[in-house]
């Protein structure tokens, strides 16, 4: 399973960002052996369209699930479309690692 997180920053003490399609980051994380990676969202420069360029990215990067604060209605369905699960976190998740844990424990929503 490969975990895709909206990010403010390039780390897991950063913050987690609410927007899907035009956050700054997104890290990457496998809960089978706590690896993480960084990524720069280069859809964030779109001028429209960046929900569903961000979509295509967690596609081409073989993306299980995809948290975040929210998702966009074009990404949303291009998400489901490939078949990756949605999950939403609340604002009192002050870290990635705190949305991390949130999911391993089963609190996050599932986006349907």
């Amino acid at each position: 399973m490969k975990l895709m997180i909206s990010s403010q920053g390039e780390s897991l003490e950063s913050v987690p960002n609410l927007r899907f399609g035009r956050c700054p980051y997104f890290i990457q994380y496998d809960p089978s052996d706590e690896s993480c990676q960084v990524y720069k969202n280069k859809a964030v420069a779109e001028s429209g369209g960046a929900g569903v360029a961000a979509a295509q990215f967690m596609i081409d990067h073989d993306i299980t699930a995809v948290i975040s604060g929210r998702f966009g209605p074009n990404a949303y369905r291009a998400l489901s479309a490939a078949g990756i699960k949605m999950f939403t976190f609340d604002q009192s998740l002050q870290t990635i690692q705190e949305v991390i844990n949130a999911y391993q424990n089963n609190l996050l929503t599932e986006v349907a």
